[in-house]
């Protein structure tokens, strides 16, 4: 759990306005710090389930505001995740799937054929 003097530096920089404590951009901060401890913890203590339910819990709830702050506000978004070194793995439409799912089927298709025509030879 971070400290109080941490959290406070986390919401000085990340703040949107003067009393600002709880914007999505804070709480993504904040959020990001403590699964980075969670995350370093884990490290030494792998069999420590409780915690890594805490990480998956924190984890999901940074997901869920970093949707919403996409949807809201597209610039803060591309911002935060700059300054935060976040890579977000972006939702693909169905339609995007199934052809990157072709895609990879012809790719092995290919594959399969160049191996046969070689142990032919």
């Amino acid at each position: 759990m971070l400290d109080k003097k941490k959290k406070e530096k986390i919401i000085a920089k990340y703040k949107t306005h003067e009393s600002d404590t709880g914007s999505s951009q804070v709480q993504i901060a904040i959020l990001t710090e403590e699964i980075k401890e969670l995350t370093k913890h884990l490290k030494t203590h792998k069999k420590d389930f409780s915690s890594r339910r805490g990480l998956l819990r924190k984890v999901a709830e940074r997901r869920r505001l970093l949707n919403y702050l996409r949807r809201e506000d597209e610039k803060a978004y591309v911002d935060l995740l700059k300054d935060l070194k976040l890579k977000v793995v972006e939702p693909t439409k169905p339609q995007e799937a199934e052809k990157k799912l072709e895609e990879i089927e012809d790719n092995q298709e290919v594959k399969k054929e160049e191996q046969e025509e070689e142990s032919l030879e």
